[in-house]
């Protein structure tokens, strides 16, 4: 049996977008032991809990990401993930710049959704502070990418 896949989110903060996208895939792999999934941000702080909105789509989804905690991207978790799905193409310059030796692990997150939002162009919009609506859309891009990233993971 070969190594599990290990998709990791990356967001800025590590609290609303990739803990979300996180808990989205770990609900539509259910009873899948081939794949592991985990976030984190390019300017995380270690240790805080997602956001009040994200926690509430992810259980109305039936999706919780019971104990989480936000966490920095940094080489040795990089090292660890076979595919990286950034939020925005900001987010995929600082993993390139910082981690250039991980470049051909990292993708964005839009690419896969096949939702063109010409407003917001190939990034997944920051919900930060502005209400459930948004939190909403967000995970609407999710739902759209992950059938995609399954299946791209799945064939590399």
């Amino acid at each position: 049996m070969s190594d599990p896949k290990h998709v990791l989110f990356v967001c800025t903060g590590n609290t609303c977008r990739s803990p979300m996208a996180e808990g989205l895939l770990r609900k539509a792999l259910e009873g899948r032991d081939d794949f592991k999934v985990g976030s984190a941000g390019v300017a995380a702080s270690k240790g805080t809990s997602a956001s009040p909105e994200t926690v509430a789509i992810l259980k109305k989804k039936g999706a919780p990401l019971d104990g989480f905690k936000s966490r920095p991207v940094t080489e040795a978790i990089l090292g660890q993930a076979s595919h990286v799905f950034a939020m925005t193409e900001g987010h995929l310059a600082v993993l390139e710049s910082r981690f250039p030796q991980y470049a051909d692990k990292f993708f964005l997150v839009r690419e896969f959704s096949g939702i063109s939002d010409k407003r917001q162009g190939i990034d997944v919009p920051d919900p930060i502070g502005m209400g459930m609506p948004a939190y909403e859309e967000v995970a609407k891009v999710f739902e759209a990418a992950i059938p995609s990233i399954i299946a791209y993971v799945d064939a590399t």
